[in-house]
């Protein structure tokens, strides 16, 4: 994987790149979450590492932005264990809060987690869009028969009607649904 991490203390920043590295991974390191954002932007890592507390954009700051604007696993690494951080770091699209010092086989577990929990919430994300757009076109379908209902028709022949004017002209029932809610000469329709 390509993994971006984020420590202002270089020690630390060193021992995560080789202990990733070690573990087979490519590594772009930063000092600060200033520097973490545009290095996501410019190497579209796979995931992020990022030190709660860092100089200019902090951790928390950092994986926020990411996940609005980069959506990646994302763990989030501190010295602290503190409940005010933990608490806030429950708010963000994260997947995993490690505590220094981190070893090997703690990384690589949580590593594995963070992927299999965002791949989870990343279909869970587009099942839910899939849904709302079937939603939204029931909706949409709803009020055009509706539309239809008020001119004589029953329900029965309004849907038929919609469906055999989207087969005819090779068009989606959202389309003609839309088309049926902008006209006001339904003519087209027999």
């Amino acid at each position: 994987m390509r993994i971006l991490i984020a420590d202002d203390e270089s020690i630390i920043r060193m021992g995560l790149q080789a202990m990733l590295r070690e573990m087979g991974h490519e590594v772009f390191a930063a000092r600060n979450g200033r520097e973490a954002l545009q290095m996501a932007r410019s190497y579209r890592p796979d995931m992020a590492i990022l030190d709660i507390k860092m100089p200019y954009t902090d951790g928390l700051q950092a994986a926020k932005t990411l996940g609005h604007t980069q959506p990646m696993p994302i763990l989030l690494l501190t010295a602290y264990s503190e409940q005010d951080l933990i608490e806030k770091a429950t708010d963000l699209p994260i997947h995993g809060y490690l505590i220094k010092p981190i070893e090997p086989a703690a990384m690589a577990a949580a590593i594995a987690v963070a992927q299999k929990r965002f791949a989870e919430t990343q279909a869970l994300a587009q099942q839910a869009e899939k849904l709302a757009q079937t939603l939204a076109m029931r909706k949409l379908v709803e009020r055009a028969k509706g539309k239809l209902m008020e001119s004589g028709l029953s329900e029965e022949e309004a849907y038929r009607a919609m469906q055999e004017y989207a087969r005819a002209q090779q068009r989606p029932l959202m389309e003609v649904a839309q088309k049926v809610l902008q006209c006001d000469d339904l003519a087209f329709l027999r």
